[in-house]
């Protein structure tokens, strides 16, 4: 009897704490000027219903974040083919004292992502390892700077925002069987090439003050190319080769949003 009424008023508590927790999220979010920036993965390339020269989807995770949590506004300036270059001449320009919140993914254009993508499709395992090699190099030089000039462009543009920079996936999952297409080698290369990029990024992001780095490696496991689970990511596709490696609606819903939704 002591047991039972002890447990009913913190069940009472427990119930009331759910639905002072469940209103505190809109609430919050009612306050919030989110503004979207990137590339091709933050615009929403390969997720389906892409609009405009930018190649935008109401499928990227920015979309989905801002229908799910009703901010006081919304605006995406993220583009296919973006690079750190276009961010700072023509994206940071949709950022203000009023922007709380920004999103980003940006670099892998800076490196020539889809060039190497297709060398490797195309021009064979010697040729591919090379080209991803040439990237690194260039990564490891410039990336740095080019990622801290940017980051500090943003700031600038939105002095009281929290800014969410978000890493690329790792294409393949490595040591599988039956997995057709590139050789082991190429896909070991191209791993090693995001890893080095990613890291890079989380680096610069350290360097910033209220920046935080979201990483999607460890959600997109067991969703890679040549894994056993559903596919996030878009294969080598020859019909459509702009969405090729480019994450699926699932993998804007499954991979990018929980991760952006919790460093948000």
């Amino acid at each position: 009897m002591r047991r039972s009424r002890l447990i009913a008023p913190i069940a009472g508590l427990a119930a009331a704490l759910g639905i002072t927790l469940a209103m505190a999220a809109p609430a919050q979010a009612a306050s919030v000027n989110y503004v979207a920036l990137g590339d091709s993965y933050s615009s929403g390339v390969g997720a389906g219903g892409e609009s405009g020269s930018c190649l935008q989807s109401q499928n990227a995770y920015s979309a989905l974040w801002a229908s799910a949590n009703s901010p006081a506004s919304y605006q995406t300036v993220a583009c296919s083919g973006a690079t750190t270059d276009d961010v700072n001449g023509s994206q940071v320009s949709a950022l203000s004292a009023d922007t709380t919140l920004v999103s980003i993914t940006i670099g892998g254009n800076d490196v020539g992502f889809a060039n190497i993508m297709q060398t490797c499709a195309l021009q064979g395992t010697t040729a591919c390892v090379n080209a991803v090699q040439a990237a690194e190099d260039t990564a490891r030089s410039e990336m740095p700077g080019k990622l801290d000039n940017t980051y500090a462009n943003i700031r600038s543009h939105a002095p009281n925002a929290h800014v969410v920079v978000l890493s690329y996936p790792v294409f393949y999952q490595l040591n599988t069987s039956g997995c057709v297409g590139l050789s082991e080698t190429s896909r070991a290369k191209i791993d090693e090439g995001i890893n080095l990029l990613d890291d890079i990024t989380r680096d610069a992001v350290g360097r910033q003050s209220g920046f935080a780095f979201a990483d999607v490696r460890d959600i997109w496991v067991g969703h890679q190319l040549c894994s056993g689970g559903t596919k996030w990511l878009h294969a080598l596709n020859f019909a459509d080769i702009t969405e090729s490696y480019h994450p699926t609606a699932a993998g804007q819903s499954g991979g990018y949003l929980p991760v952006f939704s919790s460093a948000a």
